[in-house]
């Protein structure tokens, strides 16, 4: 804006010295205002230690509280600088825990509390795009894993509020609450698939355990890792033996972690001795080595098969490679997640924070932290094709499937099969995708089988190992991760020399 311009406006021939005159003094008074900031900050850049960037934090803060132009909150500073120090570490496993956030981990590690039952993340994106809540994993038998909600998923939209404008806090208080209330949220599977769930609330109690016979073969589905766990599998197990089992298929499917110990202790059923998982670190005393004892509870003759996917993250990685490093288990499914990371858990009070402060190796010595465990043997579940997912979208909106499973608890199967034909004929999708998606409705539902022998190809394909292979040949094939690491880096060398 030029000067003339300046003195049309102004009804007075020095309201343009009185615009200057306001900054000069502003200016005047910053600078007057500020030199033990500048003089910590020379300071600072010739002597760049701890003790000075604390002194130069507490001169901003105390600064802010006293210039700002509104009075502030010193608990907003404090939560603000908290969290953005702990996003400078760009570790999205370190991180400052409001009271809500202390309470959601103690609860979902020991106890139960009001909600939809899903283990969540909301990344920071530096893409542009939106930092959408996303679905870790869902727990099993509870309402988010009956409404199908899938790892991978994100969750879109909270009861019509867009997830990526709420913090973490903001997202747990929407999706906790009392029992019974409903909560509306917009799903989105891959790149385009959206469609809406309404979740009613219940009391989540944190399940461990869920097992079964499937023949002569002993199935153990570990959920999740908790000090009550190693003692449910053990009775598990027990049954097992009971029944005379010749096998055993260790379920680790979405199973996204829990404790250390816990996960050394479940390994210890299957391992005599030796190393299980090792912690390292830049801190002495978080180095630390731990050792299976010397008998375990599942008989070494006993073949074992474990099922990963990318849900299976954390202790379930440390159990997955301690039993194939091993070489107790073959792996069957789909890559980990890779989270080869240790955090500890620190109180303030009522918040607190959360501290990466090793990183795990298995007993090859391997760290899976952003890689994974790739499985000995690699079965995906059918992938949709782009007209399947537009037609699926179609489906799913309409909520034809779980309006009719509502209405029809005690459908027939010929009743079922009629439905599955009309709607894979209206919506141009294959009979036994339809049919599928009918039957996870009734499960989820209706009824929670221990497990799901005609739709599970992963599943599936461990029960027929065991019935027309020779598990132990497979074995004497399988390789340690620390070999199968050092065959990729090989592979990268030829590629970079070629």
């Amino acid at each position: 804006m030029s000067d003339q311009n300046i003195e049309k406006k102004g009804n007075h021939p020095y309201s343009l010295i009185w615009i200057i005159s306001t900054i000069t003094i502003c200016v005047i008074f910053i600078v007057a205002s500020i030199p033990a900031i500048q003089a910590q900050s020379r300071q600072q850049q010739q002597e760049e230690t701890p003790t000075q960037y604390v002194s130069i934090f507490r001169n901003v803060f105390d600064f802010i509280q006293r210039h700002y132009v509104e009075e502030v909150d010193s608990q907003v500073l404090f939560r603000g600088a908290m969290t953005g120090m702990f996003d400078a570490l760009e570790d999205p496993y370190s991180a400052f825990l409001t009271e809500a956030e202390m309470s959601d981990m103690s609860e979902t590690t020991q106890g139960s509390y009001g909600g939809v039952g899903l283990y969540i993340t909301k990344p920071v994106r530096n893409d542009g795009r939106p930092s959408y809540v996303e679905v870790s994993s869902p727990i099993e038998d509870t309402p988010g894993w009956r409404a199908g909600i899938n790892p991978g998923d994100l969750i879109i939209a909270i009861n019509g509020e867009p997830t990526d404008v709420l913090s973490m806090d903001e997202v747990l208080s929407r999706l906790r609450g009392p029992a019974g209330d409903t909560v509306r949220l917009l799903i989105r599977r891959g790149e385009s698939l959206e469609f809406p769930v309404s979740i009613t609330r219940a009391i989540i109690q944190v399940p461990t355990v869920r097992h079964a016979m499937i023949g002569d073969i002993g199935y153990l589905n570990l959920l999740t890792f908790t000090p009550y766990t190693v003692d449910r599998a053990r009775d598990a197990i027990n049954e097992f033996s009971n029944s005379n089992y010749s096998a055993l298929i260790l379920d680790l499917r979405n199973n996204y972690g829990g404790l250390l110990n816990s996960a050394v202790n479940v390994t210890n059923l299957f391992v005599e001795g030796g190393v299980v998982v090792s912690t390292r670190s830049r801190i002495p005393q978080e180095n630390n080595m731990f050792f299976a004892r010397s008998r375990a509870v599942v008989s070494q003759d006993i073949p074992i098969i474990v099922l990963i996917n990318r849900g299976s993250a954390s202790a379930s990685e440390i159990v997955a490679g301690a039993l194939k490093d091993r070489g107790r288990a073959f792996l069957v499914g789909e890559k980990t997640y890779g989270k080869g990371s240790v955090q500890q858990v620190y109180p303030l009070g009522n918040m607190g924070f959360r501290l990466t402060t090793a990183l795990y190796y298995t007993p090859s010595g391997v760290n899976i932290d952003k890689i994974g465990i790739p499985p000995d043997r690699e079965i995906l579940f059918p992938e949709f094709t782009e007209a399947d997912t537009v037609k699926l979208n179609e489906l799913m909106n309409a909520n034809v499937i779980p309006e009719f499973v509502a209405a029809n608890p005690d459908a027939s199967p010929s009743r079922l099969d009629s439905l599955a034909d009309e709607l894979s004929r209206q919506y141009s999708l294959s009979l036994s995708l339809v049919r599928r998606l009918i039957r996870n409705e009734m499960n989820r539902t209706i009824s929670s089988p221990v497990y799901d022998l005609e739709y599970d190809v992963q599943l599936m394909e461990a029960v027929r190992i065991f019935n027309e292979e020779d598990f132990f040949s497979l074995m004497e094939t399988s390789k340690t991760l620390e070999e199968l690491q050092h065959e990729s880096l090989q592979e990268n060398e030829l590629i970079l020399a070629s």
